[in-house]
């Protein structure tokens, strides 16, 4: 239970930090409205309940494909053919950019530690460096 809690924390404050930022944020809202028309779609077409919809809007977008659900009608499965092909890249390209948001602001937790670990580099003679004007 606290490994999922500091998921949802960590995932939570990655979005807010990255927010911030509109790469970030433009993404963000084109995730959520790709979810969102998926879920809308299948609920509609597919006539599944609310979180089987979006059940299989996130399965497929993750590439994840349980197969327990599929769908039925071929105007689903049109729309699940360019659904996949549109949604899979913003949805990719959103989880790469939330993996790389701690690079851009690390948690205070992550930098007071460095501090107390960092032990500052030993003095170098610097005659004894090489220069670039020495090097070949």
């Amino acid at each position: 239970m606290l490994t999922l809690y500091l998921f949802i924390s960590t995932l939570v404050r990655r979005i807010k930090i990255g927010l911030k930022d509109p790469e970030f944020r433009g993404l963000f809202y084109a995730a959520l409205i790709i979810i969102g028309v998926g879920g809308w779609f299948y609920h509609s077409v597919e006539g599944w309940s609310w979180l089987d919809s979006f059940y299989f809007t996130i399965i497929t977008l993750t590439t994840v494909g349980y197969g327990d659900f599929s769908p039925k009608t071929d105007l689903g499965k049109l729309f699940t053919m360019v659904y996949v092909v549109l949604g899979l890249g913003i949805i990719s390209s959103f989880i790469l950019i939330l993996a790389r948001q701690p690079g851009k602001q690390q948690s205070a937790l992550l930098q007071r530690f460095r501090s107390h670990t960092d032990t500052p580099p030993a003095e170098t003679n610097s005659s004894d460096s090489p220069t670039k004007d020495k090097q070949p």
